[in-house]
Formats: C-alpha cells, sequence, structure tokens
C-alpha cells in the first residue's frame, strides 16, 4: 500500500506524522508547578534547547554509520560493519570512565563543546577516508576513526546530564526527561532518514575508483557541518549553572542536596557509585539496554533491505519511526514515574522490560512477516524509554549534581559495552552477506536464517526485567530530607 502512494505524499506523509505526534505529546504534558518565575523558565530553556539540539546532532554523526554501511553495500559487509561498531562502541564505553570525572571537573558547558567539536572533525576524516581512498582496508580506517569520533561523542552524554542536574529539581526530571527524549529521538531521525536523503542527492566529482564512494562521504560531512555550528551556539547560550546567567541556584532535591564543602577526589566518588547497590543495578540494567536498543536499531535496516523488506512503510521511514518511538516511550515512561510512581524509576523500567521481553519472543514467528517492523517500533519505544528513564534521569536523582559525571559515566559506561557486546555477536551469528544456500540464493535474503537475531536477545529481556524488579522502592537519598 505504501509503495503505490504518490512520491510526493511518500515525501511529505513522514514529515506530517512527526508534526502531530509532537504537537499531541506537548499539549499532553503534564505541568509541575515550583515556583520557577517566568524569567528563570525562558533562560533554562535558553540553555536547555540549544544542549539537547546538539545532542541530537550528535546522534545524527554517529549513527550515520549504519547509512553509510547500506549505502556501501558489499564494499562494508555486516561482520566489516560489526567490527567497526564494536570498536567504536567499546571506546565509548571505556571513555566514560574518563570523561565522567573530567567532565564534573571542567563542567558540562567545556565538555559538550568537545564534543561537538571532535565528533566534527572525526566525521570530517571519515568522509575523506572516502574522497580520497588512501591505501588500507575501509574496515582498518574506520575502525581507528570511528572509534576517535565515539570518544568524543561520550562527552556528550555526560555534558547534557551534568548541566540539566543543576538547572532540574528531581520532581520535575522525569516529566523533562520526556520532553529532552523528543530532541534526543530528533537525532535518531536526522541519522537514518537525513542520512539517506543525503546519500541520495548527494552530488560526485571528479573520477573515483570506486562508484558510488563519493556522494557517500556526504553522509559525514554534513553532519560536521551542523556540529560545528551548533558549537558556536552553544558557546554563547550554554551555562553550567544558574548562578552564571544572574539566578539563584537551585536545590534539586537529589542526592547531592545539602552536601557542603569541596568537591571530593574522583577515586572517593567513584568508589562510592560503585558500592552503591542502585547504582551497580541500573549500570547492569543499562549494560542490557545498551545491548538490545543497538540490536533493533542498528540491525533492523540491514535486515529490511537484505530480505526485500526495504519498501515497507517502516523500514522506508526507520529514522522518522525511531523518532516517535523515542518521544513516545520519553514521555511514557517520564510521566508515568512522575505521576504514577512518585518520580519512582524502577516501576516504569520493569513495565518497559516486560514489553521487550514480550517482543523478543514475537519476533521468532513474524520474521517473516511485514508487520516485523511495527513490532521493532514498538519494542524501540519500550528500550528508549528505559534508557532515558536510568541514563537520563535516574543518573542525576541517584549521583545528584555534585556526581551526576561520574554516576552517568557509569551508567553510560556499561550501556555501550552491551552496545560492544551485541555487535561481536551478532556480527557472527547472522548469516554473512556472500554465504550461498544449497539452491544458490544468499542465505541472509531469507528471513529464516536471521533466526539467531531474536534467540540472542532474549536472555538480555529476561535479565533486564528480573533487575528491574529489585529497583521497585528505589528513591534518592538527599542530605537535607533525610530519606
Amino acid at each position: 500500500m505504501y509503495a503505490s502512494l504518490p512520491n510526493w505524499l511518500r515525501e511529505i506523509l513522514p514529515i506530517l506524522i512527526l508534526l502531530v505526534v509532537v504537537a499531541l505529546v506537548l499539549a499532553r504534558l503534564p505541568r509541575v508547578e515550583l515556583g520557577h518565575s517566568p524569567e528563570y523558565l525562558r533562560r533554562r530553556r535558553l540553555n536547555w534547547l540549544p544542549l539537547g539540539l546538539t545532542y541530537s546532532f550528535l546522534y545524527m554523526g554517529r549513527y550515520n554509520l549504519t547509512v553509510a554501511k547500506n549505502a556501501l553495500g558489499e564494499l562494508m559487509t555486516k561482520q566489516d560493519f560489526a567490527d567497526i561498531f564494536f570498536w567504536g562502541t567499546l571506546v565509548y564505553g571505556c571513555a566514560f570512565l574518563i570523561n565522567g570525572p573530567l567532565t564534573d571537573r571542567w563542567g558540562g558547558r567545556v565538555t559538550i563543546l568537545i564534543a561537538a567539536v571532535g565528533s566534527a572533525l572525526a566525521n570530517i576524516a571519515m568522509g575523506l577516508v572516502l574522497v580520497l581512498q588512501p591505501e588500507g582496508s575501509l574496515v582498518a580506517w574506520y575502525s581507528v576513526l570511528y572509534s576517535a569520533n565515539m570518544y568524543f561523542q561520550s562527552f556528550g552524554a555526560v555534558a547534557i546530564v551534568k548541566v540539566n542536574a543543576h538547572w532540574f529539581h528531581v520532581r520535575e526530571r522525569g516529566t523533562f526527561g520526556g520532553i529532552f527524549g523528543i530532541l534526543i529521538s530528533l537525532g535518531v531521525y536526522f541519522a537514518y532518514d537525513w542520512g539517506r536523503k543525503i546519500v541520495e542527492t548527494a552530488p560526485d566529482w571528479g573520477p573515483s575508483i570506486i562508484e558510488g564512494v563519493r556522494p557517500t562521504a556526504w553522509v559525514f560531512f554534513v553532519p560536521a557541518v551542523i556540529l560545528l555550528t551548533f558549537a558556536v551556539i552553544d558557546y554563547f547560550l550554554v551555562y553550567d549553572n544558574p548562578s552564571d546567567t544572574g539566578h539563584a541556584d537551585l536545590d534539586t532535591g537529589d542526592a547531592s542536596s545539602g552536601e557542603t564543602g569541596g568537591r571530593l577526589p574522583v577515586f572517593e566518588v567513584a568508589r562510592r557509585m560503585l558500592t552503591n547497590p542502585v547504582i551497580i543495578t541500573i549500570a547492569l540494567i543499562e549494560f542490557c539496554s545498551g545491548y538490545l536498543r543497538q540490536a533493533i536499531m542498528q540491525w533492523y535496516t540491514i535486515f529490511a533491505k537484505q530480505t526485500g523488506q526495504n519498501e515497507t512503510f517502516v523500514a522506508h521511514n526507520w529514522g522518522l519511526m525511531l523518532c516517535i518511538a523515542g518521544i513516545v516511550g520519553g514521555i511514557f515512561a517520564g510521566v508515568i514515574s512522575d505521576r504514577v510512581f512518585g518520580s519512582r524509576r524502577g516501576p516504569v523500567s520493569l513495565v518497559l522490560y516486560a514489553f521487550m521481553l514480550g517482543g523478543s519472543l514475537l519476533m521468532i514467528p513474524m520474521l517473516e512477516s511485514k508487520a516485523l517492523g511495527w513490532l521493532m517500533v514498538f519494542m524501540s519505544m519500550s528500550i528508549i524509554g528505559v534508557h532515558g528513564m536510568l541514563s537520563g534521569t535516574a543518573s542525576m536523582d541517584f549521583g545528584g549534581k555534585k556526581n551526576a559525571g561520574v554516576a552517568v559515566g557509569i551508567i553510560d559506561g556499561f550501556v555501550y559495552l552491551g552496545t560492544a557486546l551485541q555487535a561481536l555477536i551478532l556480527g557472527r551469528v547472522l548469516p554473512n552477506d556472500t554465504d550461498l544456500g544449497p539452491d544458490g540464493k544468499l542465505l541472509a535474503a531469507d528471513p529464516a536464517n536471521w533466526n539467531a537475531w531474536p534467540l540472542v536477545m532474549i536472555p538480555a529481556a529476561l535479565v533486564g526485567v528480573l533487575l528491574a524488579s529489585r529497583m521497585w522502592n528505589a528513591m534518592p537519598k538527599s542530605k537535607t530530607s533525610g530519606h
């Protein structure tokens, strides 16, 4: 049905759907009244909006690797892609051990600038590899450059939490996490759908050793230009504390509330975080979240292209559908957490992980169905909701604004160690791009040969359910409240 629509309608329909979803969600968001002045709210908006958009475009400069893989075809096989993604996400996960403490020391304003500029330069370098086509394997070049990109990207996740931990009270972080989830989800939309359009419409120039390689370079150049632009905007608009802009600093009611004295040594903060059972439980849940989130986001478009399902509505608009899933998942998780469960993050995580477990089991009989894409959207909504609730919100709550960098560093580090593991596993258990069956057809073209995909997701979803159940009553304890 979707393939039969006129081209103009196919182009405009996704944008209309996205605008309707964002408008409906924003209109239905509950208001959390804490007595902030209108001037404070306006200045806070000037702070988080460019910060959030910068993070959106960091996503665009991260997941463009998947778009490049599909554009390059056999020049980057599934195993090549998995190996590059493995090294990048492994560096990303380990970098938090360094970048979390650095962000607590330098502040989120400095580190979001480092993230934007560093990622932009790495993306330019990846594009130049396709333009100049230097000697050496593409896998080797991209393993190094994508790892450099992911090192700088890791500053972004820590910076965004560090800055917002100073500007938002614990009672409004859940609902705001949903709003912020909209901006982050837009980055996925930019990466997949804008990235695909960039490759399809980008100009080629001069003779090329390999046809079609140079236009693909634009999928790296365009995000780089946008990131450099936002680095300039952030320099003038983003600040770490309300007091930096003439407003009184906020008692946020989180784990740092009521603390006096200077900053603790990094190793003492890390020791406290690593001996906090709630932080460790969140980190282990997020290890499973990283594993499952990327097992869906990265591999569905590859599955759809190789099995002939890439012209379904979901596959053709994968970035849009992930964006909507992220918006709905983030808003659902944030509002339910604040309004139903008293700002507890554990119960919502348990509900969403139960959805993930059911979805993983349903994948097995649905692999050959074109309705599989809609199941992927539902599962993406669930896992993005968990990720936003724990990495983006609980890390602020339990780490506190003083130690948010270390807390999110530990938690998001586990997310990307889980991501690295799924890349390592799926790159080897899925059918190779060139392997032929007895009938002479590509094994990867038959959905039945992708059974390993859901089978390696089910254990992670089950572990996530069990761990989330342990967090049912977890709440941050501030020094002023005594509870």
